[in-house]
């Protein structure tokens, strides 16, 4: 069902256990309760989002903006990034756009470095930044998974890597952008599904490396996400493949889901600090299913695809 390099910065270049205690505590804002607003509760608090020119990284920054949180948003168009900037800005909100290619560590240092140096430090880091492909297994080659490994798995260690010890100081949260083809792979997707297993493992580990410190680590797994060019994305790559493959989750049967919707399930997800985020919610179920019945959980991809 679907849907470089070593750094010379210190930070980056530290172990887990290294990082642990990079400065004193910040001032945390006080625990959510239920007298307690949704906008009291990220008042104040700076969120950076990767992806965040569009689709789900946008509606993120408009959500987060919205409840009074002051937000970077970043990727590689400066003009589609200003341009959501300055919308929100039009609203009241803090943003700050700052252009940046996340497969390169030094880029990502320094977006990190330039969010802490604005607003003074960092609470919230959403590892958006993904790419989906179209392929059969056979016809993916190596050098094609390396490519999207970096882009949809590599790139959230880099961002996570830099953004910890400053999330450490004040408690704060990773929030990693995942999908249900993370929890099970289907058919026609490439190197896809591989790269979101690895990211939905790679977020457990943090998570249980982290939690004693009072980081708070989500995974987001999310169904198809509704899109302006949805169904013509593929054209390149949809040779040999059904026609239905080109639609969202390579033709999945399920409605895709609004980022609106997805954004403020995703909010009250980091306040009441879940550990994960599957949506919609019945895709759970399918999800159990697969797990524990193999033979039929395969049959049900193939129905459902």
């Amino acid at each position: 069902m679907s849907l470089g390099g070593t750094s010379s910065n210190s930070a980056a270049a530290l172990s887990m256990s290294a990082i642990a205690a990079p400065g004193p505590p910040l001032p945390l804002a006080a625990p959510a309760s239920k007298t307690r607003t949704t906008a009291g509760y990220w008042s104040g608090k700076v969120v950076l989002i990767t992806g965040g020119s569009s689709g789900l990284g946008r509606a993120l920054a408009e959500a987060f903006a919205r409840q009074g949180a002051q937000v970077v948003v970043s990727a590689r168009t400066a003009d589609a990034l200003e341009a959501v900037a300055g919308e929100l800005r039009s609203t009241g909100a803090q943003v700050l756009a700052i252009p940046a290619d996340v497969t390169q560590q030094d880029q990502v240092e320094k977006l990190v470095e330039r969010t802490v140096q604005h607003f003074g430090r960092l609470d919230v880091l959403v590892n958006n930044v993904g790419r989906s492909t179209r392929g059969t297994l056979m016809e993916t080659t190596p050098e094609d998974f390396a490519n999207l490994m970096e882009i949809n798995f590599l790139s959230v260690v880099r961002c996570t890597r830099a953004a910890l010890p400053h999330l450490i100081r004040s408690q704060g949260q990773v929030v990693n952008i995942g999908s249900l083809s993370g929890k099970t792979a289907s058919r026609y997707v490439g190197a896809y599904a591989a790269t979101k297993f690895a990211l939905a493992a790679y977020t457990q580990q943090l998570r249980l490396e982290l939690q004693p410190q009072g980081v708070h680590v989500l995974l987001v797994s999310p169904g198809p996400i509704v899109r302006d060019n949805a169904g013509d994305r593929y054209g390149n790559q949809m040779e040999g493949l059904p026609a239905r493959a080109a639609k969202p989750g390579a033709g999945v049967r399920i409605s895709p889901v609004r980022p609106e919707k997805l954004s403020q399930a995703i909010l009250n997800a980091c306040r009441r600090r879940q550990p994960e985020l599957i949506y919609p919610p019945l895709a759970r179920l399918f999800i159990a299913v697969i797990q524990l019945f193999p033979r039929l959980g395969d049959w049900l991809v193939r129905k459902m695809t």
